[in-house]
């Protein structure tokens, strides 16, 4: 149906799993945000943001306020921001442990983190070609990863989609294309998308 992930016909299906995880963290999203790749999420949910910043290793990328790689960012100042929004990158980043770390010291403390990873999904090719295109996660794995970095508790991991919404990914139908019902039916075998929110420790 669609080789541009539904972007053609529509909202991507995860996209209506990742902005409905942003919309219910809305309240984080305050004070200096950092965000990877553009503004849009910070724009669309921010509630107080004070500073918006955006990082990318892309020079060409005319949102970037700071020019890194997350994985080697020894640039960016520890305990900069009170929030960062990192959606659909992790995926990209072959070092994906060292950039969470990266993630974890870069924020204030108690700051927070909202990331957003792939479970069911296609090849993204473009990327591919560009970074690189190297993991899948589940729920499990992304506790494992973020309790790594960040304190023990201050993990929340949740995973939406369904086989219909998994199917229908993956054929490239957008949201629109179901019902509301049909994209908001749980089933834990088949992960679209996993959201992680990860809090620093307060002082």
């Amino acid at each position: 149906m669609s080789e541009r992930f539904g972007f053609d016909r529509g909202k991507p299906i995860d996209r209506y799993y990742i902005e409905d995880f942003l919309s219910r963290h809305r309240g984080d999203i305050r004070g200096r945000v950092l965000e990877v790749g553009d503004p849009f999420y910070t724009r669309r949910f921010g509630a107080g943001v004070t500073r918006s910043e955006v990082v990318d290793p892309d020079e060409s990328n005319p949102h970037a306020t700071i020019m890194a790689d997350l994985a080697r960012a020894d640039g960016i100042e520890s305990e900069t921001f009170d929030c960062i929004i990192c959606t659909q990158v992790l995926l990209l980043i072959f070092e994906v442990r060292a950039a969470i770390r990266t993630l974890e010291r870069i924020l204030r403390p108690g700051g927070v983190l909202l990331a957003t990873v792939p479970g069911i999904t296609k090849v993204s090719r473009g990327e591919a070609e560009l970074w690189g295109d190297y993991w899948r996660f589940t729920s499990q794995s992304a506790r494992r990863l973020f309790e790594e970095a960040f304190p023990p508790g201050a993990v929340q991991v949740e995973a939406q989609g369904n086989v219909l919404a998994a199917v229908a990914f993956l054929h490239g139908l957008a949201a629109e294309e179901l019902s509301q019902r049909e994209l908001d039916s749980h089933d834990p075998d088949f992960e679209v998308t996993v959201a992680v929110r990860a809090a620093k420790a307060p002082v």
